[in-house]
């Protein structure tokens, strides 16, 4: 499989902060997405590198031995164990020919340095040879799987469970309240199966958010906009608000300027996995003029300007 840059994928550089990759992630795959293209098999392909980038580069520690060993993250230090055996054998072969004896490296009894490779990569090292015993099967984890869940703003405010199809198997799981757009979770040992009696992989949940179109998320809190005619924003009044929970009432106070804001505490979005605990929702008042006027209140209006 020829190598891929996971930066390039992503359209980042090598300095891009992890806000950073979680942006440009969010972007592209909400372009690539397999429903807005159900017929473009290249859009779905790009769409699972997009989420093999994420995976690797928003993980602090696999990013970290991606940027030492590349293409060989994977096994990386792994490798540098055999390099480090190989060299040593090498030395100790060279020192046992100069004696006249002959001395292999430290493996073991029985073990040779081919079947030390093969238990960390699975073949045959390289030119050396196998031992008479066979060779050995080393035990590799299965593929990780990504999965994408879409939930409406209400949804991703309640502790719920669903059930999910994933590689043939149903697999129920909570959501806890809070959680954001782009989050992602790991499943342990929900992928696909090992190899050679190896652990399964693990499946990564992304849950997708999209925007409400009355209440605006900012982190914990929420934001909405009310409108309210001239005379409630002049003389007070109530209005109707709708949060996450229904409607309240909300007391307009005299001379209220259009696009000032007040604040409902507590009436924000749930802290995730912090039960009881919630943002604000911080309501901006749109003024809005009356139109269409008779004469008389034409005349009225202008009795008001000159007083």
């Amino acid at each position: 499989m020829a190598f891929i840059d996971y930066y390039k994928t992503l359209g980042v550089n090598k300095n891009a902060t992890q806000d950073d990759i979680k942006k440009a992630y969010r972007k592209l795959a909400r372009k690539m997405h397999p429903d807005l293209n159900p017929d473009d098999k290249e859009a779905h392909h790009k769409f699972q590198e997009l989420n093999e980038a994420n995976e690797v580069l928003s993980d602090p520690e696999k990013r970290a031995k991606y940027d030492k060993y590349g293409e060989h993250w994977k096994n990386g230090e792994e490798y540098e164990k055999y390099e480090q055996a190989r060299q040593q054998q090498q030395q100790n072969s060279q020192r046992s020919y100069s004696s006249g004896g002959f001395s292999g490296a430290d493996f073991g009894e029985g073990e040779d340095f081919s079947d030390f490779f093969q238990s960390m990569f699975g073949g045959g090292g390289g030119g050396f040879s196998s031992s008479s015993r066979g060779r050995s099967s080393g035990k590799f984890k299965g593929q990780d799987l990504h999965a994408e869940l879409q939930l409406s703003l209400h949804e991703a405010a309640e502790t719920h469970q669903r059930t999910l199809d994933v590689n043939n198997k149903k697999v129920r799981i909570t959501i806890p309240a809070g959680v954001y757009d782009g989050q992602q979770i790991k499943l342990k040992g929900y992928g696909m199966e090992g190899h050679n009696g190896g652990p399964s992989g693990d499946l990564y949940i992304t849950f997708i958010i999209p925007e409400d179109s009355l209440l605006k998320r900012s982190g914990d809190d929420l934001k909405t906009t009310v409108n309210i005619d001239m005379y409630t924003a002049l003389l007070g009044g109530d209005v109707e608000v709708k949060t996450l929970n229904g409607s309240v009432k909300l007391k307009v106070k005299p001379e209220t300027a259009s696009a000032s804001t007040v604040r409902l505490k507590g009436k924000g979005f749930p802290v995730y996995k912090k039960e009881g605990q919630s943002g604000d929702l911080y309501v901006t008042f749109n003024v809005q003029l009356p139109k269409n006027l008779t004469d008389r209140q034409k005349e009225l209006l202008k009795e008001m300007q000159k007083s």
